[in-house]
């Protein structure tokens, strides 16, 4: 991880957050994306996805402190609601060519599954459990120490 004083102080919100257009290779076989290079704006070094998600479930419910993540809807459809203390959106993935950046700092939410869904997530780290805010007072009292 990068080191924590840089991070920490550099405060996010709602607003760095934005979705991240995926190069799409047309082709009338199947379209094609790839993530590489400069697609995103860190280092790769965990990738995981969420799938058979019950309906009515939500996955998430936390920050991390450092980790930037980018959420991919591979298939289906999902909404996520992000937070930060004096602002809260909520955006709909369904392009599997399209990528939701939430950097370090801001409260994630996902909701509203369709059935199929596949979230992709792209890390800036590895797990690291010391990363996580996973109660929404914790993360109030961690911004107001920013």
């Amino acid at each position: 991880m990068e080191s924590t004083s840089k991070q920490l102080t550099m405060t996010t919100s709602i607003h760095d957050v934005r979705l991240v257009d995926i190069p799409k290779i047309h082709d009338v076989r199947g379209n094609l994306s790839v993530v590489e290079k400069d697609v995103i704006p860190f280092e790769m070094k965990r990738v995981y996805y969420l799938y058979d998600v019950p309906a009515g479930a939500e996955r998430g419910g936390h920050a991390h402190k450092e980790q930037v993540e980018l959420l991919i809807a591979l298939s289906g459809s999902f909404e996520v609601s992000v937070k930060d203390v004096d602002a809260e959106k909520t955006v709909t993935l369904s392009k599997p060519y399209q990528g939701l950046l939430i950097p370090h700092g801001i409260w994630r939410e996902l909701q509203n599954f369709s059935a199929g869904s596949v979230c992709l997530v792209i890390a800036s780290d590895v797990f690291d459990e010391a990363d996580y805010i996973r109660e929404y007072v914790d993360y109030q009292n961690f911004r107001k120490e920013l």
